[in-house]
């Protein structure tokens, strides 16, 4: 029953050393996440606003009905144009940026 004792060389070796090539990318993608919460959130609030009480009231004298459809828009508008960067941001994010042709 005393035969040979087996000996894991990945156990011996001890643990893996942590690498943080991968660190920066995790970093940079959160800033991203980030800037674009904030910009979901305070963008399309603000341009609301804004439009409703400058242009569409303001400028161009519309009832406050009115108004809030036409704002309505605005901030939808805004919603999407801030989701199309944020897509296009986060597509190209992990790209290689190489001037010349790889072939």
């Amino acid at each position: 029953m005393d035969g040979p004792v087996r000996t894991s060389t990945d156990a011996a070796a001890g643990p893996q050393p942590y690498y943080r090539g991968n660190e920066s990318s995790l970093v940079s993608a959160l800033k991203t996440l980030l800037f674009f919460t904030i910009l979901m959130v305070t963008l399309p609030i603000g341009l609301y606003f804004a439009s409703k009480a400058y242009i569409f009231e303001g400028s161009m004298k519309m009832s406050s009905s009115d108004s809030y459809f036409y704002a309505a828009i605005v901030a939808v508008l805004a919603v999407h144009v801030v989701l199309a960067l944020f897509v296009y941001v986060a597509w190209n994010e992990g790209t290689p940026k190489g001037k010349g042709k790889d072939d």
